[in-house]
């Protein structure tokens, strides 16, 4: 598998690179998650943190919870990336935004207990109902 990858906005005004291999891939149902990205559910590739590096721009940051931060573009929107200081050597990437997101298949799916009743994505994958953190 690759170990460089890179990614970024609709705009192009965010870039970003990681330097690590895309392993841990889960679709999120977490309502947080639907409400930030406007989408039915965010799948996610979670990275070392020093693997990670902004390549142009700098993203926009809310605190979409008490221990997590998202990372956006100011311009276009795109939600990019999530910190969670209960995981503080990881980053979250929108798998959406990598430039081939084709190398990036989840491998599980998180916050089930927050599913829309009307979806099934990948119904052979493990489920967890919440995500467990190691």
């Amino acid at each position: 598998m690759k170990v460089e990858h890179q990614g970024g906005c609709q705009c192009g005004a965010l870039r970003y690179r990681i330097d690590a291999p895309l392993t841990d891939i889960a679709h999120c149902h977490c309502s947080i998650c639907r409400r930030s990205s406007g989408g039915i559910l965010t799948t996610w590739v979670t990275v070392p943190r020093n693997a990670f590096q902004w390549l142009r721009g700098t993203p926009r940051a809310f605190a979409s919870s008490a221990s997590c931060t998202r990372y956006f573009c100011g311009d276009c929107g795109a939600h990019l990336a999530l910190f969670t200081s209960l995981s503080p050597d990881t980053l979250d990437v929108t798998v959406a935004t990598l430039d081939e997101p084709d190398l990036a298949p989840a491998d599980r799916h998180i916050w089930v207990g927050s599913r829309l009743s009307w979806l099934t994505v990948d119904p052979q994958l493990p489920e967890e109902d919440q995500e467990l953190i190691p």
